[in-house]
């Protein structure tokens, strides 16, 4: 290996690595707030990037269908749920907050040429159709057994995981898709030159992990979500529903991990189950912050990065076995280093 090609392997790590980073922090966040491994994480990936696809090749999204089906779900539910308490004035809301932006949309997308628009249009409409799966998985899924043990919580997220696979193949179909850059080109380093693709994804990684400090250390909602995540008891006590931390940090886990899926979809050909192995590299980084350090878990997120692309020279065939071989010594060492305690039931 010469100078030149560790330079491109180290770009393609740090590139990768960006990705992985933002996954790990909002696996770390869910987990936090929820206790809720979350392991679709990486679907979001899969169906940020396929939805974007399907808008500007001018077709109309099925996930589109899935909200409004899940938002009919939930009105269902919580209408039965405030009938039977002697709440029905509360319907018009639950209609309007579950089935309002699904309706809207089932509306708008048809009758526009989504293939015609700006791609910043294309991107917050994806964002748009995509990011509510995330509160509505909870609200379905998790929200009726939110105290649970964890074991019965990573037993829905592997039951979600694979629903969301078997709808991701009934609607996106077998074949991958890769979209356009953002930006075409290259700039030249004079000892390399980066494509002005990564340089969206490291700028835009960026300014979301900047964003979520600043939400998190300057907002109402982000410390809500901060004191849900230290003491759940004591934040229902100081009147901090519990339930709506769970809805936000789903819909904030589902935001990034569309957005990166919208980041990565130029650089790689995604499929309807890509989003799973990213989604476990981006695991990978937050077992190594314990599921708790935001900043150890970004840190490893980025180490799994260019640990791949290296790896990736020297044994291409054996680069997932390195990467996901990495969490034996890092569980050994937190084994041998944390005091263990039961989970009380």
């Amino acid at each position: 290996m010469d100078f030149q090609i560790a330079l491109l392997l180290g770009q393609d790590g740090l590139t990768n690595g960006a990705i992985y980073a933002l996954l790990a922090l909002a696996l770390v966040l869910v987990f936090a707030v929820t206790r809720v491994i979350f392991i679709p994480q990486g679907e979001f990936v899969a169906y940020g990037a396929l939805t974007l696809a399907m808008l500007q090749a001018g077709k109309l999204p099925a996930t589109l269908w899935m909200i409004a089906a899940l938002g009919a779900a939930i009105v269902v539910i919580d209408g039965a749920i405030a009938i039977r308490h002697g709440a029905a004035r509360r319907l018009p809301r639950i209609v309007l907050s579950n089935l309002g932006v699904p309706l809207a949309l089932l509306l708008i997308v048809p009758n526009i040429n989504a293939a015609g628009l700006p791609l910043i249009a294309q991107i917050a409409l994806t964002l748009a159709v995509v990011v509510p799966l995330g509160p509505m998985i909870y609200r379905l899924a998790y929200q009726p057994i939110a105290e649970a043990p964890v074991l019965i919580l990573l037993i829905v997220s592997v039951a979600v995981h694979v629903v969301l696979i078997g709808l991701g193949l009934l609607f996106f179909g077998a074949e991958g898709t890769r979209t356009p850059a953002f930006t075409d080109g290259t700039l030249d380093l004079g000892v390399t030159m980066l494509q002005y693709q990564t340089l969206w994804i490291l700028a835009i990684s960026a300014v979301l992990i900047v964003a979520l400090y600043a939400f998190f250390g300057r907002t109402l909602y982000g410390k809500a979500l901060r004191a849900t995540a230290l003491n759940r008891t004591g934040a229902r006590l100081m009147g901090i529903s519990t339930t709506m931390a769970g809805k936000l940090s789903f819909t904030l886990a589902a935001m990034i991990g569309t957005f990166s899926g919208i980041l990565i979809s130029p650089i790689t050909t995604l499929y309807y189950d890509s989003g799973f192995l990213i989604g476990l590299k981006g695991f990978v980084g937050a077992i190594i912050g314990g599921l708790a350090s935001y900043p150890v878990a970004a840190a490893g997120a980025l180490l799994v990065g260019f640990l791949e692309s290296y790896s990736s020279f020297y044994a291409s065939a054996y680069k997932e076995v390195i990467v996901f071989t990495l969490i034996i010594p890092v569980l050994l060492w937190r084994s041998l280093t944390s005091h263990h305690s039961e989970e009380e039931e």
